[in-house]
């Protein structure tokens, strides 16, 4: 019978092979990154099947060849095919014939396959080449169970037939994942009954996997892993006090368990609930002095308003009655949307309210002003006068200071219209401080600013003035009309 007719499909150690004294392995793998092979004979061909490594890890890349040997006739090789489980992924271009690369005829979920011309891979019994060998490369994926010997094995075409040799081996086990796991920083300033994010990270999981967060060794919820490696979990605590905060992985049948390091988080009673109400605002005209008054309940100094009209924020410091006041000179008539937004204080909330208010044109006998700022050199900690002269001099009325968008505070102009105040900066750089004349009887409001660079303490400062004869003209253009 020929050889063509008697070949066949091999399942296991063929006892050919045995008799042979061909070195034979059951793939059962080592703790350490190892090979293993498998050898058999079939007919007139002795096979080595080896696996680069058999106890893979999850993104691990082995390298599984196949040798072809003779003892009877020459054989023409025609085709190739590795057989793998659908858990591998062949790497592309890795494919190799006696060393060096072969471009793949084809691929599957399960297979790899190359193919040569009739005349072009001979093995010869007692002569050059005496065989040949055929290797891929492939990556271990996350699908691949854990602690089974998964089998691999080929099949081939050639000259003397075909031979089937499905499960032949080697196996390899692909190891358990060591995880690790990371709780991300905990935001500072929780308070009772505030909902906090909570973000822990896992190396070594998988979509959909669980994370379980602790408060100390008390569970408070858990979340799955999403495609990045993050489960999150919305956190509400009930009790102030310092809790120690960390994540679990839970181990699953392909990773291990992991917990992150433990996070000491301080929580604080839950503020109280603050409102802010605005005075009711009346007989606004362009040019002339409104009192804008903002009250925070509950009362008590700290924390500040800020006072926004036409998008332009002006802030005040709240005081002990929980008042905060600006005198507002309006620079346009019509419809005017005014917001009051308290920043909060230590425990207390924030809260915010809004009016509209309408703004009346400046009667047209209303005569102009200017207001001309003069800032004295300035330096972090050290008192620095800033003042404004008004034009008309007695003109009566108040100066606003301002550093940026917050009040230094409010002055009455005296009778030679002279409004000053002494402001001790606190920071270095550049600053810019503005004057706003609120206007008082017939005379319309104006404003100044000048800009200046505040130096560091103990460093000599360059003073600033203003434009002079109120750079910013009358407010709105205001003036005494013809």
């Amino acid at each position: 019978m020929s050889e063509r007719n008697i070949r066949r499909v091999v399942g296991g150690v063929s006892a050919c092979a045995i008799a042979a004294g061909l070195a034979v392995s059951f793939g059962t793998g080592v703790a350490s990154a190892a090979p293993d092979s498998v050898a058999w004979k079939d007919g007139g061909s002795n096979f080595e099947r080896t696996v680069s490594n058999v106890t893979p890890s999850e993104g691990d890349t082995i390298t599984i060849s196949t040798k072809f040997m003779r003892t009877g006739a020459v054989e023409y090789i025609y085709r190739v095919t590795d057989q793998h489980p659908t858990c591998l992924t062949y790497v592309e271009d890795s494919a190799k014939v006696d060393g060096s690369p072969r471009a793949i005829d084809s691929t599957g979920v399960d297979y790899a396959q190359v193919k040569g011309t009739v005349i072009e891979w001979p093995v010869y019994p007692n002569i050059n080449p005496k065989s040949r060998t055929f290797s891929f490369d492939y990556k271990v994926g996350a699908g691949c169970d854990r602690g089974v010997a998964l089998q691999t094995g080929m099949s081939y075409n050639g000259s003397l037939g075909e031979g089937k040799y499905p499960g032949k081996g080697p196996a390899f086990t692909v190891q358990v994942n060591n995880s690790t796991t990371a709780l991300d920083t905990v935001p500072s300033g929780v308070q009772v009954g505030q909902t906090v994010p909570l973000k822990a990270t896992v190396i070594g999981g998988a979509l959909g996997n669980t994370v379980e967060f602790y408060d100390g060794g008390t569970k408070i919820g858990e979340g799955a892993l999403d495609a990045t490696g993050a489960a999150t979990f919305n956190w509400k605590p009930t009790s102030k006090g310092t809790h120690n905060l960390s994540a679990k992985f839970v181990a699953t049948s392909k990773a291990n368990e992991s917990t992150s390091a433990a996070q000491s988080v301080g929580v604080s009673q839950a503020d109280a609930l603050s409102t802010t109400t605005l005075a009711t605002v009346s007989g606004a005209q362009v040019g002339t002095s409104t009192t804008l008054k903002a009250t925070v309940s509950p009362a008590g100094a700290g924390g500040t308003v800020t006072f926004t009209i036409d998008g332009k924020p002006t802030v005040v410091a709240v005081g002990a009655n929980g008042e905060a006041t600006y005198a507002w000179t309006p620079e346009t008539s019509g419809s005017q949307t005014i917001t009051a937004a308290f920043s909060g204080r230590s425990g207390v909330s924030t809260s915010t309210t809004s009016t509209t208010v309408t703004v009346a044109e400046a009667p047209a006998s209303n005569t102009a002003s200017t207001t001309d700022l003069t800032v004295g050199s300035a330096q972090v900690g050290k008192s620095t006068a800033v003042s404004a002269q008004i034009d008309p001099a007695n003109a009566g009325g108040t100066v606003t200071f301002k550093d940026g968008d917050t009040v230094i505070g409010t002055v009455a102009v005296d009778g030679s219209g002279v409004a000053r105040i002494d402001w001790t900066p606190s920071a270095a750089g550049q600053r810019t401080i503005t004057a706003e004349f609120s206007g008082a009887g017939t005379v319309n409001g104006s404003a100044d600013s000048a800009t200046l660079q505040v130096a560091e303490a103990g460093t000599p400062g360059d003073g600033g003035n203003g434009g002079g004869s109120g750079s910013l003209g009358s407010l709105g253009g205001f003036g005494s009309s013809s």
